[in-house]
């Protein structure tokens, strides 16, 4: 069964961190696992006879410790017998999995048991002789596995501390990686003698995928170590940045190794997928953002903006909060590259990670905007302010563009950015508690009377920023907005100009609400029930009972006939009267009342 480390169940979705929470895998003794590893190689140790040595470890449900039984041998001997590779031949390279998930599990008991640096230098030169003397793992396949071993605590760190230590102590892997991007372009379709580079490579590194005693037959036509590490070592940076007390041990990693990011297939989206999901955890971390920027994309930096390639040649614990004028920049690039008039000419989308311009501008946007030293707040309401506050600087026409690629952009960051849009719209909605304007609300929430007109702009331009993050946005940001009007806003929705500036936020997804769509209806009948009872007055009855009605018939229909018959009793009579077909009432059973001798339910 899969199970996971603390650490890395922090980082998970809450719905799966909770299953794994309550399908927990029983934690293994490391004690226990030392004494049987030390038990086996008694008996290894007692045994002559070649045949009795083949059925005791080269048959099927043996203890899966074979490969610990070989460490502790090179580690003592220095030799490894004959016999052994009949054994691993017979165990096979599927079942090899189990024995090195135990061997990963026995080098951190070891580790942290050690008795001295001597003792963990030979252990580690022990490592290396069965990775590259020997030829019994590859070394990308049990870093792999220590990668993803469930440590927790001071063991996890041990883990990335042998990690560490495989890499960079010995010679063999760093001379692969320095020949290699030396010698290697990115765009080995562009080099004319790229075959005769890779087989010289090979010729000075030799591939070897199984002990010489069992022959590999096997040469690899494209790849090498190198190249074949590069998942692996994704996945390392993603487990160090899930425990903060081994972040010198990234930096020192992608200081040495983070050259090999120049041959990464899509080093922006991995980039933008690891700032997007450990976003909570490098929210405080602005120099280790920046080296990941720098190590990802060393030779993709053009792609950045030019304030940014400044910023990452400034001194590490330099934070930068940039100004307004750094985002309209930054989304005038967007616009234009999106409009066409901005595309790069000499870009070949065939080997691009990115299928066009528009993909490859949003994205290395999003992944400039997570790398910034300012928090979510600041870069989200900022990106907000170019239209709020920067609208001047605009041209009147492109306004459109602008708001499109501003929610296109926001839609695309995390939660914690695109839910300050949230934030704005209560403060734009407080604004609203009295109306203060000659014109009706209807005029200025109205995009474009107000844009063309010249008319205050803030109600509006809010609207058409939630709308285009909203259209923009997947089914799970969409999810969020129905619980976010039914708990938040009755805090702050008095009046009747709020609810209709609620009603203009909503309207225009109410086909993307899906299932939450019932719970969207209730809470705007709650919220109209609300307003009913703090107001005096009620000027725009007609225009919100036709919404509530356009929700009835081609949404909702009677499903919902029991819950908001009690919220229809609740309102005035003139509500009752018009909101009767949906709640099922006669006319008899209307209140009537009289105001100065008026009848109001008419």
């Amino acid at each position: 069964p899969h199970a996971w480390a603390p650490h890395t169940l922090e980082c998970f979705p809450r719905a799966l961190a909770d299953f794994f929470m309550q399908h927990a895998v029983p934690k293994e003794n490391k004690q226990q696992l030392k004494k049987a590893v030390e038990e086996e190689y008694r008996k290894w140790s007692s045994m002559n006879n070649e045949n009795d040595i083949l059925a005791h470890f080269g048959v099927a449900g043996a203890p899966p410790l074979f490969l610990c039984l070989l460490w502790k041998m090179v580690l003592e001997t220095d030799h490894i017998s004959p016999i052994a590779y009949k054994i691993l031949e017979r165990i096979g390279a599927r079942a090899l999995s189990a024995h090195l998930r135990k061997f990963c599990d026995c080098l951190v008991f070891e580790f942290t048991n050690s008795p001295g640096s001597m003792h963990v230098n030979k252990c580690v030169d022990t490592i290396n002789d069965i990775i590259w003397k020997y030829n019994i793992v590859t070394i990308d396949r049990l870093v792999l596995c220590l990668a993803l071993r469930t440590q927790e605590g001071s063991e996890a760190q041990v883990s990335a501390f042998i990690i560490q230590l495989v890499l960079l102590k010995a010679t063999e892997f760093r001379n692969r990686v320095q020949d290699f991007v030396k010698d290697n372009s990115p765009d080995h379709w562009n080099q004319a003698n790229w075959h005769e580079k890779h087989l010289e490579f090979h010729r000075k590194y030799p591939e070897k995928f199984a002990p010489e005693e069992q022959g590999s037959g096997y040469h690899p036509y494209f790849g090498n170590v190198c190249l074949r590490f590069l998942p692996v070592f994704d996945i390392v940076v993603h487990r160090f940045l899930e425990i903060q007390q081994v972040t010198k041990n990234l930096e020192i990693l992608l200081e040495h190794l983070g050259c090999l990011y120049k041959f990464h297939d899509r080093p922006i989206t991995y980039l933008y997928n690891t700032l997007h999901y450990y976003e909570s955890c490098l929210r405080d971390r602005p120099p280790l953002k920046r080296r990941l920027v720098a190590a990802v994309l060393g030779n993709l930096k053009s792609n950045l903006s030019e304030p940014y390639q400044l910023y990452l040649t400034r001194s590490p614990e330099e934070v930068w909060i940039p100004e307004l004028d750094y985002y309209m920049q930054l989304m005038r690039r967007v616009v234009d590259i999106l409009a066409g008039s901005a595309t790069n000419a000499l870009t070949d989308w065939r080997f691009n990670e990115f299928p066009n311009a528009g993909a490859h501008a949003l994205y290395t946007t999003c992944v400039e905007l997570m790398a910034l030293s300012a928090g979510p707040k600041v870069v989200a309401n900022s990106l907000l302010d170019v239209v709020a506050k920067g609208f001047t600087a605009i041209p009147s026409g492109d306004m459109h563009q602008w708001i499109n690629a501003i929610g296109l952009v926001l839609a695309a960051l995390p939660m914690s950015y695109w839910s300050i849009l949230l934030d704005r719209l209560i403060e734009t909605m407080g604004e609203l508690e009295q109306w203060h304007f000659d014109c009706t609300p209807f005029r200025l929430f109205n995009f474009r009377e107000t844009h063309n007109g010249l008319l205050h702009n803030r109600f509006s331009y809010m609207l058409a920023l939630a709308h285009s993050v909203w259209h923009h946005a997947g089914p799970g940001q969409m999810a969020s907005v129905p619980r976010w009007v039914r708990e938040t806003l009755p805090a702050v929705v008095h009046s009747e100009a709020q609810f209709l500036f609620v009603c203009h936020l909503v309207g225009p997804f109410l086909q993307r609400f899906n299932v939450a769509l019932v719970d969207l209806t209730g809470a705007l009948y709650e919220l109209l029930a609300q307003v009913d009872h703090a107001q005096q007055r009620l000027e725009y009855m007609d225009p919100i009972c036709d919404l509530l009605y356009h929700i009835k018939y081609m949404f909702v229909g009677d499903s919902m006939k029991k819950e908001l018959e009690s919220v229809v009793r609740r309102l005035r009579p003139a509500l009752q009267l018009r909101l009767r077909f949906i709640a099922h009432l006669t006319i008899e059973e209307v209140p009537t009342a009289t105001v100065n001798g008026i009848n109001v339910s008419t």
